[in-house]
């Protein structure tokens, strides 16, 4: 008999056990549950198109004669705070990590007494011999991509109100010489692109003439911006290595 009642015991404690490992299984799958997610993978965002399938909308070039004139000075000096680590805009114009940057608008590129540029700036000069308000606008916004081979290690200024304010200060410091160029109208928002015109590359890529389908007649070709400005809007900018 008493030996039936130990065999009981042990079957009840086995049980038991059991009994307790299933609630705790339980309890923690209901803690910690978790959906299986519908696909595998990461989702990765990507910049959408234009409406009916075209590309992206190419951000124009500031119209400088528009822009400059009632640009915020006291905002751009605030922007310049993210370089005075390895710029200066005094007079005295001395070399830091960066290149003095006083009269650094409309300067030859690559072409400040006493620092050594990188040879991707020096490369870079020869395609864009000076820094224009084009070449400084997209060199500020990225200069890893813009100068390839820069030693300048910034990430850039993406707002472009941002380069823009910063620009007009630079413009203020040493640069009051160099023009500010008429209101450009093909330039202002919602403008459609002048006749003729190609959109601004980088000095890497090579412009692909234009193809006629017209008869085998010339026709003269058509300028739709100022000069200047626009053939430099290729590259950028400013406190380059």
């Amino acid at each position: 008999m008493s030996g039936n009642l130990q065999f009981n015991k042990i079957m009840a404690a086995g049980l038991t056990a059991a009994l307790v490992i299933v609630v705790a299984r339980v309890g923690v799958d209901a803690l910690y549950h978790t959906e299986p997610p519908a696909k595998p993978g990461y989702a990765v965002e990507v910049a959408e198109a234009e409406a009916g399938g075209g590309a992206a909308a190419v951000e124009l070039d500031p119209d400088w004669g528009t822009v400059l004139p009632t640009a915020d000075l006291a905002a751009g000096e605030k922007v310049f705070g993210k370089c005075v680590s390895c710029h200066n805009v005094d007079p005295a114009n001395a070399n830091m990590t960066g290149p003095g940057l006083w009269g650094v608008v409309g300067r030859a590129t690559a072409g400040h007494a006493g620092f050594a540029y990188s040879d991707g700036m020096k490369a870079h000069a020869a395609e864009a011999p000076t820094w224009t308000y084009d070449q400084l606008y997209h060199f500020l916004g990225n200069p890893a991509k813009w100068v390839k081979g820069t030693k300048m290690g910034f990430a850039g200024i993406k707002k472009p109100e941002e380069r823009i304010a910063l620009i007009a200060y630079l413009h203020s410091k040493g640069s009051t010489g160099y023009p500010i160029p008429a209101p450009d109208p093909s330039r202002q928002p919602g403008a459609a692109p002048a006749a003729g015109a190609a959109p601004a590359q980088p000095a890497e890529a090579a412009a692909a003439p234009a193809v006629s389908s017209a008869p085998a007649k010339a026709v003269p070709a058509v300028t739709g911006s100022p000069a200047p400005a626009q053939a430099a809007a290729a590259e950028a900018p400013a406190a380059a290595q």
